[in-house]
């Protein structure tokens, strides 16, 4: 199996990135506010898969299974990535420092 933090993972945000930039409706500022906003929407739609898989609307019962909340967190993964490189084209490194950071802060706490 290959480590998806390798450079895949960045041309494929990279790459998914160029096609929104490409075929954006809504162009500046708002364009880039609405493609955050996106994280929200994708967000939902785990809280509908983990509703959906626990059948916690008695109306509607057992409507998602766990591999759908897996899809939908990769969703939320991917949209935020995409977002993060619409702010920088250093996202890599943005977010590699991050993950550093909140990394040492979490494990240290733990010790």
């Amino acid at each position: 199996m290959s480590d998806q933090t390798t450079p895949e993972l960045w041309t494929a945000v990279d790459d998914l990135w160029e096609w929104l930039e490409t075929n954006r409706p809504v162009e500046g500022r708002e364009g880039v506010l609405l493609r955050i906003l996106k994280l929200s929407e994708e967000a939902g739609e785990v809280a509908e898969a983990v509703i959906g898989a626990t059948g916690q609307n008695v109306r509607k019962g057992v409507t998602h299974t766990w591999d759908d909340v897996q899809s939908e967190l990769c969703d939320v993964v991917i949209t935020a990535l995409v977002a993060l490189r619409t702010l920088t084209p250093e996202a890599r490194e943005v977010f590699g420092r991050h993950l550093k950071r909140v990394r040492e802060r979490s494990l240290a706490s733990s010790g």
